[in-house]
């Protein structure tokens, strides 16, 4: 590894895995430049989210980009399962993502993450196996290490220290492509500007997906369309799901839905948390998290529908942003509606809304209805979920029960990438949900730190 001039390698996104990749290979002596479109964490501000205005669209959303990307808004769930949170050990295999994924939990404890683990007791969670098993659902084991929203942005702030002791950061800084010549990657673009480097790592986070495709495209990386998931958000009085969540924090279900055999999964699960907006490429999603102290009377959570595509249509992103634009259009943003108002077939209203015993905590959703905004097929298998969810826990599926919607995860282009997370064109390298190989903090992390290392070579040092 080494450039004649400039850097050792360039890091593009300081979300998750740029961190972790910027944080490796500075500690190694790498020099090394971090290129964030969005501000530091302080600079973060979201009008509708921190003051009383609506939201303005912001580009780049401040809630996805910026030092610690989409996580830094998150709650800071670390999911220690290898099998939850991403692919990452299709390229370096379980052993080796057991290990990262340790490495990477002991710096989060080290920077401040809480020593308590959710659901890693096997007595406490066989009895909710058996309880999907008789829904007709699969529950994933997931040991959980919360940190809370507050906690996650004091963890994002220590690990800012510590990379930019050995990295340089530069904020408001956004790529423009990769500049490759003699069929290796040189550098990146920035504006007019060439920056010259040993090695790239694209680490842009799911709202660079589109991004990504494009510098591929240009720098002549196959790609190949990973899976969208398209679905709602589900809010709920939080007693119903208590017994779970106390044991859980987060409970991992996977169903296969009678009607058209789809997968659908239970995704970012918030215990006494909140509701609130992204936008990606102009379009209002919704999401949630959680506090570690500020706590709601409320649990919220996604079902998420697998939605892959096969010839002639290969765009998953595309078809994830019309749905989301659908709902965007009828209601002016985010939707809301009654599970109940749903199934009846009835749109819901301010004042059925208004009778709701816990108010929806994403307090500028439109009441609507989805029926107008989902796929029929993706509709159904929510519908069908849900119920299924009513039989583990019995009043999910009652009249209290509201989904906003659409909540879209955009994972769609997984670029083509070695063991080491290097493209065909040596010297780029690819980490991190936007090149579809995590979702979730765990694994971005650890597929930054193995992106570095494979960039510093077995000796483990700049060169």
């Amino acid at each position: 590894m080494g450039a004649v001039s400039g850097y050792d390698a360039i890091v593009v996104g300081a979300g998750a895995a740029g961190i972790f990749a910027a944080r490796e290979l500075g500690r190694a002596g790498a020099r090394t430049l971090v290129l964030e479109r969005g501000g530091a964490l302080d600079d973060r501000r979201c009008p509708r989210r921190d003051g009383p205005d609506p939201c303005r669209r912001c580009v780049p959303c401040n809630l996805l980009a910026g030092w610690g990307g989409a996580g830094a808004y998150s709650d800071g769930k670390l999911s220690l399962s290898p099998q939850v949170g991403g692919f990452l050990a299709e390229f370096v295999g379980p052993p080796e993502l057991e290990s990262l994924i340790a490495y990477v939990d002991a710096v989060y404890r080290e920077h401040g993450a809480p020593d308590r683990v959710h659901g890693a007791d096997p007595a406490a969670l066989e009895p909710l196996r058996e309880r999907a098993g008789a829904a007709g659902m699969v529950l994933v084991e997931n040991p959980v290490r919360h940190m809370g929203t507050e906690v996650c942005r004091q963890v994002l702030e220590r690990l800012h220290h510590e990379v930019a002791g050995v990295a340089e950061i530069r904020f408001g800084a956004p790529c423009d492509g990769v500049v490759v010549r003699g069929g290796r990657a040189q550098g990146v673009r920035c504006g007019y500007a060439e920056i010259p480097a040993g090695a790239v790592v694209l680490a842009p986070g799911r709202s660079g997906t589109g991004w990504v495709a494009a510098v591929a495209a240009e720098a002549g990386v196959p790609t190949r369309p990973n899976p969208v998931d398209v679905g709602v958000r589900v809010e709920c009085p939080a007693r119903l799901l208590a017994d779970v969540t106390d044991v859980l924090y987060e409970a991992k279900l996977y169903y296969t839905t009678p009607t058209f055999s789809d997968e659908v999964r239970t995704f970012c699960m918030n215990p006494r948390g909140e509701v609130v907006h992204e936008v990606y490429d102009g379009c209002l999603t919704v999401n949630g998290h959680a506090y570690a102290e500020a706590r709601s009377d409320a649990t919220n959570f996604a079902l998420l529908v697998k939605t892959a595509f096969t010839e002639p249509f290969d765009d998953p992103t595309a078809y994830g942003r019309s749905v989301a634009r659908l709902a965007n259009l009828l209601g002016g943003g985010v939707l809301v509606q009654r599970f109940a108002d749903l199934t009846e077939g009835r749109r819901s209203t301010a004042e059925r809304i208004a009778k709701l015993a816990i108010p929806p905590t994403l307090h500028d959703a439109t009441p609507g209805d989805l029926a107008f905004a989902l796929p029929h097929r993706h509709l159904q298998d929510v519908i069908e979920t849900l119920y299924a969810l009513d039989v583990f826990c019995p009043g999910l599926a009652g009249d209290q029960t509201i989904l906003y919607g659409a909540e879209v995860k955009f994972y769609s282009n997984r670029l083509a990438l070695d063991r080491g997370l290097q493209t065909p064109v040596p010297g780029l390298y690819g980490a991190g949900d936007g090149v579809g190989v995590s979702r979730g903090l765990v694994q971005a992390s650890a597929s930054g730190v193995w992106a570095a290392r494979s960039i510093l070579g077995p000796g483990g040092a700049a060169g």
